[in-house]
């Protein structure tokens, strides 16, 4: 018999040579980034990054890496060519956390391409055919073209490998591109493969920020952009939708409120592209293990307590790193087999298919109240407990409700009840 219990809570130069390229596979991987400011990087800061252990000695150059950018609207900075990967004017975007993930994980080299503003449209700005505002497509393009070309005059072999792209927000202000998002995103795509002559390069597709006001006050503008990036992603083999509604996010400065991932989201962000072009070549996560034996006895009653809800229960910003250095709980690092334990994280971005025994998920190397909340009920009766643990860290209360909203994708009560 299971009794269920629910708790819910709401730049360094660089001279490129063979040398620096040394690998068992020594073909570049060109990656390019491209968007608006949450590829840009708006409101992160450098001098953060160490408060977040995970993440700790990324604002330090990554000499190995080829970083070449354009940024910015009126006034851009620019690389001026080839330098090493690093943050540029205190400020990054998702380049320095994925660039170390797959350097870690892959034995080639790899470049990054970066061409971001802020405030620009795909309707407008990024139009392939007719851009106007920045012209962000052919000044993209350029660049793409100008940096190849230099690996070329140095005879460094190469290949693109992904494209990476946030854009949108700016897209559902303007009654023209809004409904007309899904079908410009799948022209652009096809323009980049035409003009870039890459057939089948590869996009991954940046999921927009709802996790603030934007995701409750102007929730319909958001997923009308969401249906047209699914719509493409859905219908394209060449292009994954990347969840990011479930990573940090801060509240910006300048005129009015300005919503972005800041410095924890914009590691978190590079990590999810990282992840999704790891798998796309067969490298994926490692897995928690399973128990190893069922830790209760035939027919006996399991208390079930369910944990649900929102940031603070997912553990957004309690980092596992932070429980080596307690005097008090480094024991919690450990798991606990005689605790059953379910879960799935981020609307499902992270979830274990059977029980697993009590302990650290790996999601972003954070923990939620289970760890702690399990050992001392555990410690304080001899009943049989088990955990399964549910939450969405972008998620606003309406999600939760069986009606839900009129942003279908964002409804999570059928898949919490079924879970």
């Amino acid at each position: 018999m299971i009794r269920v219990l629910t708790m819910v809570a709401l730049v360094l130069p660089l001279t490129i040579t063979t040398s620096n390229l040394t690998a068992a596979d020594d073909v570049v991987r060109v990656f390019i980034f491209a968007g608006q400011s949450n590829m840009v990087g708006s409101d992160s800061k450098v001098k953060d990054i160490d408060n977040f252990p995970p993440f700790r000695g990324l604002g330090t150059p990554q000499n190995d890496v080829l970083f070449t950018y354009t940024l910015g609207r009126e006034d851009k900075t620019t690389s001026g060519g080839w330098v090493s990967l690093q943050p540029v004017n205190n400020v990054f975007g998702p380049e320095l956390s994925f660039a170390r993930k797959v350097t870690a994980a892959i034995d080639a080299p790899i470049a990054i391409i970066k061409c971001a503003a802020g405030g620009t449209h795909l309707g407008g700005d990024w139009n392939p055919d007719e851009p106007s505002g920045f012209k962000m497509y052919p000044l993209t393009l350029n660049l793409i073209r100008d940096s190849l070309a230099q690996l070329d005059e140095m005879n460094i072999r190469y290949r693109i490998e992904g494209f990476m792209w946030h854009q949108g927000e700016n897209d559902m202000f303007n009654e023209d591109y809004m409904p007309n998002y899904g079908k410009n995103l799948k022209n652009l795509l096809a323009c980049w493969r035409r003009d870039l002559r890459s057939p089948e390069l590869k996009f991954y597709i940046g999921e927009l920020c709802c996790k603030t006001i934007w995701g409750m006050d102007l929730r319909p503008r958001m997923y009308a952009i969401s249906k047209g990036q699914r719509a493409v992603t859905t219908s394209d083999p060449l292009a994954e939708y990347i969840p990011n509604n479930h990573i940090g996010v801060e509240i910006g400065g300048g005129v009015g409120l300005h919503y972005h991932y800041g410095t924890l989201g914009q590691l978190q962000h590079g990590e999810n592209y990282a992840d999704a072009y790891l798998s796309s070549i067969g490298i994926k996560r490692p897995k928690q293990e399973n128990l190893k034996r069922w830790p209760y006895k035939k027919k006996s009653t399991i208390n079930l307590f369910v944990l649900a809800g929102h940031r603070n229960m997912e553990g957004e910003r309690a980092f596992t790193a932070d429980i080596e250095t307690s005097d008090n709980h480094n024991d919690l690092l450990q798991n606990q087999p005689q605790i059953a334990f379910k879960y799935s994280l981020g609307g499902g971005v992270s979830k274990s298919s059977q029980w697993k025994p009590l302990g650290i998920t790996g999601f972003y190397d954070t923990f939620g109240p289970e760890l702690s909340f399990g050992k001392t009920l555990a410690a304080a009766s001899n009943e049989n407990i088990a955990i399964a643990k549910f939450t969405h860290s972008g998620s606003q209360i309406i999600d939760w409700t069986p009606e839900g909203s009129e942003a279908k994708s964002r409804h999570i009560y059928s898949q919490f009840i079924q879970f």
